[in-house]
This record gives C-alpha cells, sequence and structure tokens, in this order.
C-alpha cells in the first residue's frame, strides 16, 4: 500500500510511518517537521520567517503537489494541516482528494469541534483546557481558540473536511469523545504510537527521586503547568532531602530529552484524560507520568489490570499530594516505572498501533 502522512505533531506521524514500513508498506511524511522539534520527513513543506513566507509556501506546496498523487491512502494531520490560511488549504484538499483514493483526517489535537466539545452545555468533561466542572477557564489562550475556532474559515474547513474525508482517527479517548456524536460511523480511536526505548535505571530508593518537569512559558496556562510547578515545588520545600526538581525551560529537544532520561518522574498535562506523546514518551523510558490518566483512558486502550500513571485533577492540593504520596512510599516507584513501560510497549507500539490504522483504513 503507498501511504502520504501530511502534517507532524510530536513526532506521531513519523513513528507511524516506521511502523507501517516495518509491515512492508510504502509511506512518505510531509510536513514541517513540527516547527522547532524539527521531527524526520521525506518532503519539507516549512515556513520561513520572511515577510512574504506565506507565499512562498504556498508556491512550494502547489510545485509538490505532482509528488502527492496517486496514492492509495492519504492521512492529514489536523484541518489545519498546512501554515496556510484555511482559504488557501480548502483547494489543496480537494486537490488530494480528487487525485488519491481515500482520506483521512486525525483528531490529534486543536480544532473546532474540540473547542464546541469544550465549551458547550451540559459538559461534556468533568474539566479540560476550557472548564473545570461548569465553570469556564477564561484566559488569553481560551479566548484566543474560541475565537479562532468558532464561526471562522478554519471552522468551516474542519466542518467541510470532517464531512467529506472517508474517516476520522482520533489519537486521545478526548478527541474521540468530541466527534462521536456527529461522526459515530466514521470515527475510530487508535493510540498514538511511541517507539521502543532504551529504559533508565529503576529507582533505587537510595538517592533523591528526581521530578522532571517542562515549562514552556507560552503554554503553560493551557497545559496547567504553571499549578504542577507551584504544587511541586511545595513538596521539594518540605523534602529537600528526599527529591529534587529538574526543569527543562527553553532548552533545546535534544537536552529536553537528555535531562528527561536523568529523572524518575515527568509531570504533563494537568487538563488531560489522557497520556499525549510527551508522556507516552517518557512511559517508553521507564519513567512515572504524572498527570493526565482517568479511567477512560485504560478503558479506551482495553487495558484492565495496570493503572501505573498517577492521575491528578485540576488542583494545586491533588496533586501536591499525590506527589507526596510518592516521595512518603519510595518503594513503589520501580515498580511503576516498570508498569508504565509495560503500558507503552503493549498498547502504544508503532507497529501495532500501524496495523489498527491499516485495518481501518481497508474498511473504509
Amino acid at each position: 500500500m503507498r501511504i502520504l502522512l501530511i502534517g507532524e505533531y510530536s513526532n506521531v506521524h513519523w513513528t507511524l510511518a516506521e511502523g507501517l514500513r516495518s509491515l512492508g508498506h510504502e509511506v512518505c511524511v510531509a510536513s514541517n517537521g513540527d516547527f522547532w522539534k524539527n521531527y524526520k520527513r521525506n518532503i519539507s513543506l516549512t515556513r520561513s520567517k520572511s515577510k512574504i513566507s506565506g507565499i512562498k509556501l504556498l508556491l512550494k506546496t502547489l510545485l509538490t503537489l505532482p509528488r502527492l498523487r496517486g496514492y492509495d491512502v492519504v492521512q492529514i494531520i489536523n484541518p489545519m494541516f498546512l501554515e496556510l490560511q484555511a482559504e488557501r488549504i480548502a483547494p489543496i484538499y480537494r486537490y488530494l482528494r480528487k487525485h488519491n483514493k481515500k482520506m483521512f483526517m486525525g483528531a490529534y489535537g486543536m480544532d473546532r469541534y474540540w473547542v464546541e466539545g469544550c465549551t458547550a452545555t451540559p459538559r461534556l468533561f468533568r474539566y479540560s483546557d476550557f472548564n473545570i466542572g461548569d465553570t469556564p477557564i477564561d484566559n488569553n489562550y481560551t479566548r484566543e481558540q474560541i475565537a479562532d475556532w468558532q464561526n471562522t474559515h478554519k471552522a468551516r474547513l474542519n466542518e467541510y473536511i470532517a464531512h467529506d474525508c472517508d474517516g476520522i482517527i482520533a489519537g486521545l479517548y478526548e478527541y474521540f469523545a468530541v466527534y462521536e456524536k456527529e461522526f459515530k460511523e466514521k470515527l475510530t480511536y487508535i493510540p498514538f504510537p511511541v517507539e521502543e526505548e532504551k529504559r533508565g535505571e529503576l529507582y533505587d530508593g537510595k538517592r533523591k527521586i528526581r521530578f522532571f518537569i517542562g515549562i514552556n512559558r507560552e503554554r503553560s496556562i493551557y497545559k496547567g503547568t504553571d499549578i504542577m510547578l507551584r504544587a511541586l515545588e511545595r513538596i521539594a520545600r518540605e523534602y529537600p532531602t528526599r527529591c529534587e526538581i529538574v526543569k527543562a525551560e527553553s532548552v533545546p529537544y535534544a537536552q529536553y530529552r537528555q535531562m528527561m532520561d536523568s529523572s524518575d518522574v515527568l509531570l504533563d498535562q494537568l487538563y488531560g484524560y489522557s497520556p499525549a506523546m510527551n508522556a507516552l514518551l517518557a512511559m517508553a523510558k521507564g519513567k512515572i507520568v504524572v498527570g493526565g490518566a482517568e479511567e477512560e483512558y485504560y478503558q479506551m486502550l482495553g487495558e484492565n489490570t495496570l493503572r501505573p500513571l498517577v492521575n491528578v485533577t485540576p488542583s494545586e492540593d491533588d496533586v501536591y499530594n499525590k506527589l507526596k504520596d510518592l516521595v512518603e512510599h519510595p518503594q513503589e516507584i520501580a515498580r511503576l516505572q516498570q508498569e508504565c513501560a509495560t503500558i507503552a510497549r503493549l498498547h502504544h507500539n508503532p507497529r501495532k498501533v500501524a496495523e489498527q490504522y491499516l485495518k481501518f483504513w481497508e474498511s473504509r
């Protein structure tokens, strides 16, 4: 099968491509490498920083289009799968639709249905980036996303592609939930793939527990990192001889991964129900994840036994109490590390995930 994957989020498409290739399929990934992360791709569709960057990317994409035809399957990562205005993307989508056999859309991140699902009443989620219970989260980020994805060209493009494409693949429980009501007949959930990583040494209880947290100032409020960091700093003050903070702030990705390697526990995604790619990478490395891991995640996986991730709700006190429990029960850490790695291996293995994609694509 010839497969084209367009766009990139946190190495999802390249990792999926590797799984598909291991099964004997021909795969091309066309993307911008997910901006500064610069992930691998076969065709680079990166936007420059010049004043005419949009025009240059549009021309580059148009010149590339003849190479993006004749595939059995084309999957776009998001309705906004290029760094172009929605009005520019629409005819490119129609070209791809016309000159390839099947078209699929990923429900992997921010889009019109995610914003609607998080802001509609009654609430679809107990908490999300946009609400805690019935109380909306009102900040610059949520206001910007609501304005961006409601009654706009981007929203209409999302609606058009969702109705037109052959199928929609959700990578997290949350994204499945927001598409399920309207698109149940063409929707499926397939877990994100993550490569098996070299695992570090299990925590032996003889040194300080290393808690790792990545700080992105632009997205800190959205990710809940500000709340998690405050709780972590409280723990570090109360238990200075038993734990330490490894904080990555605006560091190159290679250094970020090295800092993760040296740690025991990752704090990530306060508002999530499921671990996303950063958390899955940590799990594959044998790290404990403190973050989103609600029962819905395990149910979607079909995992009935293991519960190693430390689930937290959007409350500084809840994060604090969960971290305190780890510090006061260090004998549990090695077991949880092993079980996190087992979850990644059993359910997020790229080859196994690729097989699920193939089954869904072929069924449509």
